[in-house]
């Protein structure tokens, strides 16, 4: 007779912690539970749909997992597996991760093609839409927090791994561009639902379906194409020089001569962001920080300073120079919008296609709850983390790449400030006379915003990428000067 083999439970304790979408890695797993489990096919291969409740310590957090059954594993899957248990029949079936398996995959475009039930899932198909039920679905590596799944050049499924209480922003926001008519977000084609447990509450978004945008390329990797032949370009004799134009000692070159130039890019990019603002304030309103909210938000910028300063001793220097800027929000001449905005909005969040710029994943900031991600905000914020981005462009390729000289060093640094500062001025060139708010008339305003996104960057570096804290950390020198 066969010994029994791992239950599931004990070999998903194992496989979670090593997973790029898990979020609790500073902690141990106390217990998994399954929440639900639907099936959704039957056979070899078997695939059921998993809601796992993950404890550590006090905190309960839910994951979603599409759960593969396989008595053969082939060598394409193995990467994926979770690990073997004992089948009904006394055999040894197989458990993996279905994201990775196109022939379970497909059933989820046929669920939401028919607006099926199924549980309680729910499939849903946007308005219109037509989804195609004849594709695979091949997840793409560019993500971490999420898994994308591309259904043929055709269809982008967004699978939300970890998933917060009611419906996701992504989803949320992108409807209700979708029915602004906006131009600048793919197109919703369907989506798939969880009905919740308690009386009452939001349906939780499992996973979203929009159109495959073709040809299309990242703003961060189009922006270090930019800066990689802007390093490349040689420098006149001559004396040095400032502003737009730097030097490596020994003569100057003008940022915008430089082959393959992002400037005109990102002033477009700064015209898409000011009309998805206005589409975004149509379709949820605008209000007026009050002074209590004011008072709110100043202190929960003041908060997370003092937290990071404990932690990274080379912030603390800045950190009275940067409270009085906090606390020049409260003082400001107002009135300050608040609007529904991006709220983690930076390179990578943005693709050039040949009809122009698309805004992706309006989900906030991952370390922010569900009601902080949804909040109102300025929409100046959206413009200082797009600001940030140029700054962490500019110096991607000279940071962590060994100790060069001092004179090399100083040579790249005015490089990188040089491009930086073309592109961040272009950017908000393009926002403001799109009709966003002139971020040169709110320099004090955008200033706080950066900041404040500084040292959310030096707390998230400091954990997980020492080599990269010159980076925020040569910000503030600028910045709280």
């Amino acid at each position: 007779m066969q010994p029994p083999g791992p239950s599931p439970v004990r070999l998903l304790a194992g496989w979670l912690p090593r997973q790029r979408w898990f979020g609790g890695k500073d902690g141990p797993i106390d217990e998994i539970t399954i929440g639900t489990a639907t099936e959704l096919r039957t056979g070899d291969p078997a695939l059921t749909h998993l809601v796992l409740d993950v404890r550590q310590h006090t905190a309960i957090d839910h994951y979603q997992l599409l759960l593969g059954t396989r008595r053969h594993l082939p060598d394409r899957l193995r990467h994926a597996e979770i690990g073997p248990v004992t089948a009904p029949d006394g055999g040894t079936d197989h458990l993996y991760d279905a994201a990775f398996d196109p022939e379970l995959t497909r059933p989820l475009l046929a669920h939401m093609a028919a607006e099926a039930t199924v549980g309680p899932l729910r499939f849903r198909r946007a308005p219109g839409a037509g989804i195609r039920t004849d594709l695979d679905g091949a997840p793409i590596s560019a993500e971490q927090s999420n898994t994308s799944l591309d259904f043929g050049g055709t269809h982008m499924c967004k699978l939300f791994r970890r998933l917060p209480p009611g419906v996701n922003p992504d989803l949320e926001v992108n409807l209700a561009l979708s029915r602004e008519g906006g131009s600048h977000v793919p197109a919703v084609h369907g989506w798939i639902e969880l009905e919740p447990r308690a009386p009452g509450a939001e349906p939780v978004t499992l996973a979203l379906l929009s159109e495959f945008l073709r040809g299309a390329a990242d703003g961060w990797s189009l922006a270090l194409t930019s800066v990689r032949d802007w390093f490349a370009q040689p420098v006149p004799p001559g004396p040095a020089a400032s502003g737009t134009s730097t030097g490596t000692g020994t003569g100057t070159l003008d940022a915008g001569a430089a082959g393959g130039d992002f400037a005109a890019e990102a002033e477009r990019l700064g015209t898409a962001t000011a009309e998805v603002h206005r589409d975004l304030a149509r379709a949820f309103g605008v209000g007026t920080a009050s002074p209590a909210q004011l008072r709110a938000l100043a202190r929960g910028m003041d908060e997370q300073l003092d937290q990071v300063g404990a932690a990274v001793p080379e912030l603390r220097p800045h950190a009275a120079a940067i409270h009085r800027a906090f606390a020049g929000l409260e003082a400001g001449a107002g009135p300050h919008p608040l609007q529904r905005v991006h709220g983690d909005f930076h390179l990578g969040q943005v693709l050039r296609t040949d009809n122009g710029w698309i805004l992706l994943d309006f989900e906030g900031e991952p370390a922010r709850t569900p009601a902080e991600r949804r909040a109102p905000a300025h929409p100046l914020r959206d413009v200082a983390g797009m600001l940030r981005s140029f700054e962490y462009a500019a110096r991607f390729l000279i940071t962590g790449d060994g100790s060069p000289d001092p004179e090399t060093a100083a040579a790249l640094e005015l490089r990188a400030r040089a491009w930086a500062e073309r592109n961040r001025a272009a950017f908000c060139r393009g926002y403001a006379a799109a009709g966003g708010h002139d971020p040169a008339a709110h320099a004090d305003l955008v200033r706080a915003f950066e900041l404040d996104k500084a040292v959310y960057e030096i707390r998230y570096e400091a954990r997980n990428r020492p080599a990269w804290l010159p980076v925020p950390l040569g910000s503030l020198a600028r910045l709280a000067g």
